[in-house]
């Protein structure tokens, strides 16, 4: 690893951000503060960046990567459709632990897909996760930060410890609340699935006007 990059999780010093920002730009690999746990950050639309996450993590080319993005209209370059119902979503749970599974944009990457034609998408509560995604101009790759089947990181320390030496970079934006991971919706079908409950319970999914 190259280095940790220090930054408050609430108020980011915005040359930080660019620090990380530039580092993601250049096919780098940056570990980051999200709402529930670290995520690992890599640049969307750099396939050689994204392949990297594979072979950090362990994981499974046949499993799709979710993305972070910096601003709820970024979607719309994303996703070949917005369905009314998804709309409702965004309105109510975002910024927020929710992540949303639209159709994908031909332009999507077949590695964040893993050829299923889906991408999941969230805009993220944590100012560290959205700066970053707001300054790089680009989706984020929004996967935990361990070795896959290993748990989940709620520091940075733990991140180093597990994965340090594969990264780019750390930001240390300090703890973060763990506990269940970001809720996931499929939008794609009529009715749309739940197909993951996490930090968003489903009684609150099953009170907006989504179903």
């Amino acid at each position: 690893m190259r280095q940790v990059l220090k930054i408050d999780g609430q108020r980011p010093d915005e040359s930080v951000i660019a620090e990380a920002s530039s580092i993601l730009g250049a096919g780098g690999v940056v570990a980051y503060p999200t709402e529930t746990f670290y995520g690992l950050g890599a640049d969307g639309h750099i396939e050689d960046a994204i392949k990297k996450i594979f072979v950090i993590k362990g994981r499974s080319f046949k499993n799709p990567i979710s993305v972070i993005i910096g601003n709820a209209t970024d979607v719309r370059g994303l996703v070949e459709e917005i369905p009314e119902c998804a709309l409702h979503l965004m309105e109510q749970f975002w910024p927020g632990a929710l992540t949303i599974i639209f159709k994908a944009s031909p332009d999507v990457s077949p590695l964040l897909t893993a050829g299923t034609g889906k991408i999941g998408i969230r805009l993220s509560s944590h100012p560290v996760a959205a700066a970053l995604a707001n300054r790089l101009g680009h989706p984020i790759t929004a996967t935990s930060a361990n070795l896959s089947g290993k748990p989940e990181c709620t520091s940075a320390d733990e991140v180093i410890r597990g994965i340090g030496d594969q990264l780019d970079a750390v930001m240390d934006g300090g703890q973060t609340p763990g506990g269940l991971g970001s809720t996931i919706v499929d939008v794609t079908t009529d009715p749309p699935v739940i197909l993951r409950e996490g930090s968003i319970p489903k009684y609150k999914l099953a009170n907006s006007t989504f179903v």
